[in-house]
């Protein structure tokens, strides 16, 4: 794909990012909202102190093909590690990459 594809594929998508500070405990049902939403591409978990934890990304077939019937095959792995993870956590925080069509 040349430089000017890139730029043109690029321009039809926006990505933008946003970051919450929620409560270890209420981190897996945050996920789960999350994987269901559709327009989420990554989720970055970070302790209190701002060191990353972990990140995944979400495929488009999770997010756009059948969330539903799909869901819960790909998120189980997922909501496992985030669960164990939010075990140890007082605190985390968040931050949600997000894409929109433009």
């Amino acid at each position: 794909m040349s430089e000017e594809q890139k730029s043109k594929v690029e321009g039809e998508v926006r990505t933008f990012s946003e970051q919450l500070e929620i409560a270890g405990k209420e981190l897996v049902g945050k996920v789960q909202e999350l994987i269901k939403e559709g327009n989420v591409r990554k989720v970055i978990i970070r302790g209190e102190d701002g060191h990353e934890i972990m990140q995944f990304t979400l495929t488009a077939g999770a997010a756009v093909g059948g969330v539903f019937m799909l869901a819960a095959p790909v998120a189980a792995p997922i909501l496992a590690a985030v669960g164990a993870a939010a075990a140890f956590l007082a605190k985390v925080k968040v931050e949600i990459v997000r894409e929109e069509a433009v």
